[in-house]
């Protein structure tokens, strides 16, 4: 529990300022705000923990540190702001008058109605973000380790193509924006189109950037120096690169923004719980720094190497929430649906991971060659 000790204080002082701000609605509010945030971000966190093995102490502690204020301040308070100021087309200082005014999202002119009607935008870019994270993940040619290997080997066996995943986002991108999309109160359905278009290909160039640059500067940074050389030691934990310098910023800047886009969602739905964004920022803020523990927690004890499959789950649950957000452009799933289904995909890993390693052991204790693949 040490990992979460600060998060458990904070939690305490933040429920204090809720009750002072609402009395004991804020402080209800507020806590189902954090768990919603820790429940629908646990995959949020198995993906972070597979980059943040790769990082130093030193970079592990800014993303535990500097990176919670862009995730706490950023993504939670001033994301929304920027949201509703360009699609509201008003001054930031209407912007906070309105969010003050705690009105009902579904009444025109709100905040939260303004922020909820650019929804699409934000689902497309997220969503096309995310789905180039899963596919690269997929056709990744170096990947060993397969968990529903009646898909997952053919897919990767398609990876031999150059730029496929970039070809599927876009295709998914512009069928997407010829089906799903409808008008609104504001916009018509041929402008909602391009607002699509162009929130999601714009996703997909920021992805190819920053992935991009990280790529670049890890493989300058590791042949410049011998830190960065594969340690076999270490190859049982799954680290076998340990980043400093511009390689590890660059790697700093990729958790960041991945952790935006996983943000997208969670920010958008908490709307359906209170249109109040003081309140948000607050519970999805201290649900953040959970996440953030847990991701140090999983590095720290070399969970995903222990749980073989579930860093394959958590990528198959990515994969799901960028198909949903999608499909959220047109369609009400819910916020719990979307959740759950990410769940289940890192629960059924588990179990996979803990089914594996039984069998593993009594192979070993039976002294019989071991025949199982993964």
């Amino acid at each position: 529990m040490k990992h979460f000790r600060i998060d458990f204080v904070i939690t305490v002082i933040v429920l204090a300022v809720a009750f002072l701000y609402d009395n004991w609605t804020g402080v209800g509010l507020c806590a189902i705000l954090i768990v919603v945030e820790i429940v629908f971000s646990f995959d949020n966190a198995a993906v972070n923990a597979k980059y943040l093995t790769r990082l130093n102490p030193f970079w592990q502690r800014m993303f535990l540190t500097v990176g919670v204020l862009v995730a706490v301040f950023g993504m939670r308070l001033i994301f929304p702001f920027i949201i509703v100021c360009l699609s509201g087309s008003i001054s930031p200082w209407r912007a906070l008058h309105l969010a003050l005014e705690k009105g009902d999202p579904h009444t025109p002119g709100t905040y939260g109605y303004i922020l909820t009607e650019a929804h699409p935008a934000i689902a497309a870019f997220g969503g096309m973000f995310l789905l180039l994270l899963f596919l690269d993940f997929m056709f990744d040619e170096d990947r060993e380790i397969h968990w529903l290997a009646w898909i997952e080997r053919p897919l990767q066996r398609l990876g031999r193509l150059d730029v496929l995943s970039v070809i599927i986002a876009g295709l998914f991108l512009l069928v997407a924006s010829e089906t799903l999309v409808h008008e609104t109160h504001v916009h018509t359905a041929v402008q909602m189109r391009s607002i699509v278009l162009f929130s999601g290909l714009l996703g997909i160039i920021l992805y190819l950037a920053v992935s991009g640059m990280s790529t670049m500067m890890e493989a300058r940074e590791e042949a410049k120096d011998h830190e960065f050389e594969e340690a076999d030691a270490h190859a049982s934990t799954g680290q076998t690169l340990l980043l400093a310098g511009k390689a590890a910023f660059s790697m700093f800047l990729f958790l960041e923004v991945l952790d935006a886009t996983f943000s997208f969602d969670g920010v958008i739905g908490a709307f359906a719980i209170t249109p109040d964004p003081i309140l948000i920022m607050l519970g999805l803020g201290v649900g953040a720094m959970y996440v953030r523990s847990m991701t140090i927690y999983l590095v720290r004890q070399g969970t995903l190497a222990e749980y073989r499959f579930l860093e394959n789950g958590a990528h198959w649950a990515i994969g799901a929430l960028a198909v949903m957000l999608v499909l959220s452009i047109r369609f009400d799933l819910g916020e719990f649906v979307i959740g759950g289904i990410g769940i289940a995909f890192i629960l059924a890993a588990w179990v996979s991971s803990v089914r594996a390693n039984k069998r593993d052991a009594e192979i070993e204790e039976s002294g019989e060659p071991e025949t199982a693949s993964v």
